[in-house]
């Protein structure tokens, strides 16, 4: 298939090691992309409220990338704080929170196909068939039911809130599906992680886990682990150490408890291929453990420049890429290591890269 990015980028990733290049990709004589055959979608966050959203391709193979490719193809601008993507028959889904739009775009033209709206803030999509999908929202104890072939809201599911703030709203954030049963993280001010049987779409079992549990993920012997990030001094939930949490999705139970200092700014859990080796972001550095392993680890994974702020494990090699927001207002920084720790190169991204998504 044709490739999408640039000469110059090309170029510039071919012959840089750790170095980020001096240009960004930007081509006005090739307003076309598409996605080359194997592909990572970087999720541009923008700034609040100032709509700069964005998507990046970078191609793991050729070492290429091009920025604002949805712009680029389609004419207008992605809207304001681009949250997620996730891809699935044919079409990748982008979520964009603060615009309280998903995008459905064709994964080789890289043009929207479709879009859903009417969704309060929307965070994450996780796909069950291709006729329903479950959505995601920062505001608001429910998880939103879609058809993805008609870009329809088909319905909600209500989940159970924290009691102890009666005029919270409530809020779901990442969710993992392991056979018929789907998993929720309830984060801002919640402490729970919800469990859904979607032949009914009913609520089917609750475990209480920490404060404000964020990311979650299953490793290769069918457990869940999410991070908590232990909220905030004067939370009216509490604050507590962050702590690292497996659970058993069958029991609903807590098996392990890994907890870190407080205050510490946990992030990003995240596994490799082979579902064995558990990577997340600690104050802005990586690390790693195996996920066997009885007590946290003492050193950090790689010793990557910045403040780390998104990460993500090619599932296929295991390489490691990881994003520095830098200041938060100009184009962020995507570093590629082996899995190993030594890197392989670097690209610039758009504003605030926040996550990613890999397409084959």
């Amino acid at each position: 298939m044709k490739r999408v990015l640039y000469a110059l980028g090309w170029l510039l990733l071919a012959t840089m090691s750790c170095q980020c290049s001096d240009g960004d990709n930007d081509n006005p004589n090739n307003p076309d992309p598409q996605t080359p055959d194997r592909a990572l979608f970087v999720v541009n966050a923008g700034n609040y409220n100032a709509s700069n959203a964005s998507l990046t391709i970078y191609d793991p193979e050729g070492n290429g990338y091009d920025n604002e490719i949805f712009a680029k193809t389609n004419g207008y601008k992605l809207g304001d704080t681009a949250q997620s993507m996730s891809i699935h028959n044919g079409l990748g889904w982008v979520v964009v929170n603060n615009s309280h739009i998903i995008y459905a775009i064709d994964l080789k033209t890289l043009k929207e196909k479709g879009r859903i709206t009417g969704i309060n803030s929307p965070r994450y999509i996780c796909f069950h068939s291709d006729e329903k999908a479950y959505v995601s929202a920062m505001y608001g104890d429910k998880l939103t039911i879609i058809n993805p072939k008609n870009y329809s809201v088909t319905g909600t599911i209500t989940v159970p809130k924290n009691t102890a703030i009666t005029n919270a709203t409530g809020s779901t954030e990442e969710m993992v599906l392991l056979g018929k049963y789907l998993y929720v993280t309830c984060w801002s001010y919640e402490k729970n992680i919800v469990k859904i049987d979607t032949t009914t779409d009913q609520v089917v079992g609750v475990v209480e886990v920490g404060i404000q549990p964020t990311s979650l993920i299953a490793d290769r012997n069918g457990k869940l682990w999410t991070l908590c990030d232990g909220g905030y001094e004067g939370s009216p939930v509490g604050y507590e150490a962050p702590t690292l949490c497996r659970i058993n999705p069958e029991t609903m139970a807590v098996e392990a408890r890994y907890t870190f200092a407080k205050g510490s700014y946990i992030s990003k859990v995240r596994i490799n291929g082979t579902g064995d080796q558990l990577y997340w972001l600690n104050n802005g550095a990586l690390y790693s453990m195996e996920i066997n392993d009885s007590s946290l680890p003492t050193s950090t994974k790689i010793e990557a420049e910045g403040y780390l702020y998104a990460l993500t494990i090619d599932p296929k090699t295991n390489d490691i890429y990881v994003a520095d927001a830098i200041d938060y207002q100009q184009a962020g920084i995507v570093y590629r290591y082996s899995a190993s720790g030594q890197c392989i190169c670097s690209f610039y991204a758009g504003v605030i890269p926040t996550e990613f998504c890999w397409n084959n």
